[in-house]
């Protein structure tokens, strides 16, 4: 997916949700549209680099919507993070349709929101020979002071009620796939967050049990003229469903 010409500046907080107060590098102080209604844990850093995207549309009521922020990392490197969570599928989408997705290549076709019994999950794949598959997205953005990625960022029923539905259908025969989509560049695996939603990993681990299929992907940000200009599915990244925080070790 290609980014529009992204404008950097340092983000100075983020309120009511969907708004983000910025201070572009020229010296100007906006407000950017913030796409992340969810807690967004250990991406919400003020005094970060962040990456808005301009809008010239005279219908919108902000001209910024914030995309990307960089993440200063213990080892003093720089970690890029989508918080746009409306990119997620998108992403997804342009990497299955380009059967870029090797556990998930080989369909014929796809169709976006599959209504299910209770739910209605990301994408559905089709193939007269291979039948069906359906496919839940989420995505990962918490790197916890451990060093590892966890979903949730806090407490998803929402999620919880994905995790039944793809149960349900597995227990059909239907494939069933949840594909985290890692949208943070110093994220190397993905565990249920059993220190913020215990229920959610207790359910994700029995959901696996009854057939649903858990992978996880990273995402690539390219670059050019010291700016971004893409973002796409990265190389598949280990899942561990039993993997937990020790909270002693952390600072809340």
């Amino acid at each position: 997916m290609e980014y529009p010409d992204l404008v950097a500046g340092v983000l100075l907080r983020r309120y009511k949700r969907f708004l983000a107060d910025v201070r572009l590098d020229d010296g100007r102080e906006v407000v950017a549209h913030c796409p992340n209604t969810g807690s967004m844990r250990a991406v919400n850093v003020p005094g970060c680099r962040v990456w808005l995207a301009p809008s010239d549309n005279p219908a919108r009521k902000l001209a910024w919507t914030w995309e990307l922020i960089e993440l200063t990392q213990p080892d003093g490197g720089v970690a890029l993070a989508s918080v746009h969570t409306g990119r997620t599928n998108r992403i997804v989408e342009e990497a299955l349709r380009a059967q870029r997705v090797a556990s998930l290549a080989g369909y014929a076709t796809l169709k976006r929101e599959a209504k299910v019994a209770g739910a209605r999950l990301d994408f559905r794949l089709d193939d007269p020979r291979r039948g069906s598959a359906f496919v839940e997205v989420k995505q990962v953005t918490l790197k916890e002071f451990d060093g590892h990625g966890y979903f949730p960022d806090a407490v998803s029923e929402r999620g919880r009620k994905h995790l039944l539905a793809l149960a349900a259908l597995a227990e059909q025969g239907q494939r069933a796939v949840l594909l985290f989509c890692v949208a943070h560049t110093a994220i190397r695996d993905v565990a249920p967050a059993a220190h913020l939603d215990p229920a959610y990993a207790v359910t994700l681990r029995a959901v696996a049990e009854r057939g649903v299929e858990v992978v996880a992907h990273g995402c690539e940000i390219g670059w050019r003229e010291g700016r971004p200009v893409s973002i796409g599915l990265g190389p598949r990244l280990p899942v561990s469903l039993t993997r937990q925080v020790d909270i002693a070790l952390g600072v809340d």
